[in-house]
């Protein structure tokens, strides 16, 4: 166990540094760059559009089986979920790199998707652990800003001359470096008595008052999921039909993850006004963020606050669902974080073929405006039942 004396000497930001590392090759890289290679996958491959949307969904269930899987293994070993979750992304990447054909393809992107349920979990187990309470919120949600590192250092990918598999290549060797990085960075966490709140390792973890405590968690993450995934899935096609370039595009991608990294100040946020006043903050601005998409012609500069908007505001809101999540279950936060993330991820996996179907009926600009409404029930948490715990 890490003493107080090893967390000053290895500090807190190096396991955050590290675990937000892995979270970049996990989501960046491994689960949501398969997007912006579409077009090329299914030049490659002969891929119809149902064919596409049936590998989107073996990576979805990649990250359900991680999810599912995470809280075991992180009660087993953090350190070592993390680590796995690394290993698990970049063998995906290469077998997806290397595939002579779709179903080598497949598995790699169920591997690839596996490697971010997993990870999630992992590093917030990991950082319960390891990490004094006085600064473990900032460190939480500075981890969590790794997703916005990889969706920034991956933007323009599609934009160099070469073929696919070695962008493909590239991310896996990053990924096997990041993995081997955080294997000799993470401190090692086997359960020790003194930390208190791990000190009952045999006792209840779920009660009735915990699911009470849970739900209002799990609605929260489930409407970030349907609140997002319009932007996630439809926000080029959105700026295309607004007259917008795919340059323009590519850079409003990475306006989302660099915008996203300011979504670490949540931690401190929250620590100063409460964890709900940041909460509600942050949904305030992404409602904010998805309506500029509403507009008829938003613009470069529109669209550009409006990824900047949505990149900040989503990034925060997760890191304060994982904040949120280490309350409800202080002593194992890796379970908490698995059921926000899957309400998320069921927030998502609805959302978006309701989000196409309406985009066809009434118009994007219209979802956007609609969508942008909708972030705006979370200020029902106003309503103590729906809040997040106080401390």
């Amino acid at each position: 166990m890490v003493t107080g004396t090893e967390e000053k000497k290895t500090g807190w930001w190096s396991i955050a540094a590290a675990g937000a590392g892995v979270i970049a090759l996990c989501y960046g890289f491994a689960r949501y760059a398969y997007g912006l290679f579409v077009p090329r996958f299914s030049e490659t491959f002969g891929l119809t559009t149902t064919a596409v949307g049936v590998l989107g969904g073996l990576s979805t269930a990649g990250y359900g089986l991680g999810l599912l899987v995470s809280p075991a293994t992180s009660r087993r070993s953090a350190r070592g979920t993390v680590i796995l979750a690394g290993a698990s992304a970049t063998i995906g990447l290469a077998l997806m790199a290397a595939a002579p054909g779709v179903v080598v393809f497949g598995a790699g992107i169920v591997l690839a998707g596996t490697g971010a349920g997993l990870v999630s979990p992992g590093v917030a187990q990991l950082i319960g652990e390891t990490v004094g309470s006085p600064v473990r919120a900032r460190a939480q949600t500075w981890a969590n800003t790794g997703t916005g590192l990889g969706l920034a250092a991956s933007a323009f990918t599609p934009l160099l001359a070469f073929g696919w598999p070695a962008v493909w290549w590239a991310f896996a060797v990053i990924g096997a470096g990041m993995t081997v990085l955080a294997w000799r960075t993470l401190p090692r966490t086997p359960w020790s008595p003194e930390i208190p709140e791990l000190a009952e390792p045999t006792a209840p973890e779920i009660t009735a008052a915990t699911g009470r405590r849970a739900a209002p968690l799990v609605v929260n993450s489930v409407l970030i999921g349907a609140t997002s995934a319009p932007y996630w899935t439809f926000s080029n096609s959105r700026l295309a039909e607004a007259g917008l370039s795919p340059v323009a595009a590519t850079w409003c991608w990475a306006t989302i993850g660099v915008a996203g990294l300011l979504g670490g100040l949540a931690g401190r946020a929250a620590g100063h006004t409460g964890l709900r006043n940041a909460n509600l903050a942050a949904w305030t601005l992404a409602a904010a963020g998805i309506a500029l998409l509403a507009l008829p012609r938003p613009g470069l500069a529109g669209a550009l606050l409006s990824s900047a908007l949505f990149g900040t505001s989503y990034m925060a809101l997760t890191g304060l669902c994982i904040l949120w999540a280490t309350r409800v279950f202080p002593a194992r936060p890796a379970r908490g974080v698995t059921w926000s993330f899957a309400g998320l991820g069921a927030g998502q996996t609805a959302a978006s073929p309701l989000a196409g179907a309406a985009g066809s009926a009434i118009g994007l600009a219209a979802v956007f405006g609609l969508t942008g409404l909708a972030a705006l029930l979370a200020w029902s948490q106003l309503t103590p039942r729906l809040a997040p715990p106080s401390s």
